[in-house]
């Protein structure tokens, strides 16, 4: 009886129940090179026009002035690199290029392993939910409200919202995961294959090469000799 590994066991070349891993991969690819073009067309314009789209720590409500010049740069870089990276993961899905993928799933580790520690800090310090809704503008909606519930109904919700998102997350890890597997599959079976037996081990070529291979010339017909 062959033993199934874990990851064999939860290996699957389909997603969101209809396409394939490589084009799941390509849509989450594009999709995230979009989002984050948006977010930097908009950075760049506020870094063109200040004035308009300066807030002041009066506007926030508190004693940080987070649309600084300093801050926007920073953001723009990051929303570049991740346009670069989103790139990267498509051009290796649609091109067969397992390494290029690998960027891109390490992005998704680190941004669930990031969402995660948040649910843990409101677990450990459920207070911090009210200090956020006292940081809010006046003028947000449903503040009084919101502020209104106690604070295990606050972190109840809370924590309903965020495991929803990561259990989102994790899925979308496991599509990409899936699609590099399935890349990094494709890729190995162009290599020569090593069939071992019981005392020997023969190298053996692609089965398309095998086929290519011309058949070699028969020997000459054989003629009887005449004296």
């Amino acid at each position: 009886m062959m033993m199934i590994s874990a990851w064999d066991r939860w290996f699957s070349t389909s997603c969101c129940l209809c396409c394939h891993v490589r084009t799941g991969t390509i849509i989450l690819g594009v999709w995230y090179m979009l989002i984050n073009a948006v977010v930097l067309l908009i950075l760049l314009t506020a870094l063109s026009d200040p004035e308009q789209y300066h807030l002041t720590s009066a506007e926030l409500a508190n004693d940080l002035d987070v649309m600084d010049d300093a801050n926007m740069c920073i953001a723009s870089a990051i929303s570049l690199l991740m346009i670069l990276i989103c790139g990267m993961a498509t051009y290796g899905a649609y091109k067969l290029r397992a390494a290029w993928i690998v960027p891109f799933f390490s992005y998704q580790i680190f941004d669930f392993a990031l969402n995660t520690l948040v649910a843990v800090s409101i677990v450990v310090y459920p207070n911090t939910i009210q200090d956020y809704l006292q940081q809010l503008p006046d003028n947000f909606p449903y503040k009084e409200e919101i502020s209104a519930l106690s604070n295990v109904c606050l972190v109840l919700i809370v924590l309903l919202f965020i495991s929803c998102i990561l259990g989102f997350k994790a899925y979308l890890i496991a599509c990409v995961w899936n699609c590099y597997r399935y890349v990094s599959g494709q890729g190995a079976s162009e290599i020569l294959l090593y069939v071992t037996t019981n005392d020997t081990t023969v190298l053996l070529p692609p089965y398309d090469d095998s086929v290519s291979v011309p058949p070699k010339q028969g020997p000459p017909p054989y003629t009887t000799a005449t004296a």
